[in-house]
């Protein structure tokens, strides 16, 4: 289906104003490939940990000790990734709560397990 710019704007004028939108800009996703075999797409869609990024509690529940868990966040507090108030308070649960009050321990090989690779 073709439209020209004018035309779509005439019948998607709600979806046209979104599209041009600063917003809109600062959010685009760009398409890099197109599947045909809809059970591939699915199974590529489905990845439940791709582009997962891990953070600083993702980190912690990897640790035996809360020695492991402060260097931990003494690293990420030193690269700037997280901020010294979150550190501080990251540091106070450690101390008052232990380890594993952050969650349980994550096994080796936990994002292989329960994505679905």
């Amino acid at each position: 289906m073709d439209f020209d710019r004018e035309e779509f704007r005439r019948l998607f004028p709600n979806l046209a104003r979104e599209m041009e939108s600063k917003e809109h800009r600062e959010h685009r996703v760009n398409i890099t490939s197109v599947r045909t075999d809809a059970e591939t797409g699915e199974k590529a869609a489905s990845r439940r940990f791709v582009h997962y990024v891990p953070d600083v509690v993702d980190f912690i529940r990897r640790c035996d000790t809360k020695e492991q868990a402060e260097e931990i966040v003494n690293y990420l507090e030193k690269r700037g990734e997280i901020s010294r108030d979150y550190a501080q308070k990251i540091r106070k649960q450690l101390c008052e709560k232990g380890v594993r009050s952050f969650g349980s321990k994550k096994e080796e090989g936990y994002y292989f397990k329960h994505g679905t690779l």
